[in-house]
């Protein structure tokens, strides 16, 4: 099965990754806006917030053609790295985990990539290694149905983990995985294979 290269993918993203026999990423995939190719969605003090990696704006060379994930390129406007890191930090400093996993995800973001494809599958592979699930392969060609928005995605039934705000707003189901791994470390594949 192949599968859409998002940014900081949602819990569901990996059950599917976890769920299929053949998992490979979607480097042909064309580009949607306003789906989690750019965008992710982590817990805060208020709710969901949503990071949005800014992009550049670009045409496909044919009109008729649509643009591939491969090629959409990162903008360098606004410091949104700095941004993302600190929302992530401040989100999770008292999350279990975070002060010990930090440090695998923090470089990433300090890194610079032209690319969003490249930014993505680095995070993804960080997270990868820590859910300890083989290599996901390169893929030619698109069979998994990328979600549209993130509300087609958020309705899917999903047992409740511990959560560092849910005491304000209650359980909020498929986040980005980075809030499973923060919030439940080791027990993180455990649930993604459960689920």
């Amino acid at each position: 099965m192949k599968h859409p290269i998002y940014y900081l993918p949602p819990i569901e993203w990996w059950h599917n990754y976890y769920a299929s026999a053949n998992a490979e990423l979607d480097f042909d995939e064309p580009y949607k806006k306003q789906t989690y190719y750019n965008h992710c969605l982590i817990d805060s003090p208020q709710g969901s917030l949503k990071l949005t990696v800014p992009i550049k704006k670009a045409e496909s060379l044919c009109h008729d053609t649509p643009l591939l994930m491969r090629d959409i390129r990162i903008s360098e406007h606004g410091d949104w790295r700095y941004k993302h890191w600190h929302a992530l930090e401040t989100t999770y400093y008292n999350s279990p985990f975070f002060e010990y996993l930090q440090y695998d995800f923090k470089p990433i973001f300090e890194k610079h990539f032209d690319f969003l494809i490249d930014f993505n599958i680095e995070l993804i592979e960080a997270c990868k290694s820590f859910l300890q699930m083989p290599t996901l392969q390169k893929a030619q060609g698109s069979k998994f149905k990328a979600q549209s928005s993130s509300a087609e995605i958020q309705n899917t039934k999903q047992r409740e983990y511990y959560q560092v705000f849910a005491h304000k707003h209650g359980f909020t189901p498929n986040l980005s995985i980075i809030d499973l791994i923060f919030n439940m470390g080791n027990e993180a594949p455990l649930y993604i294979v459960n689920q």
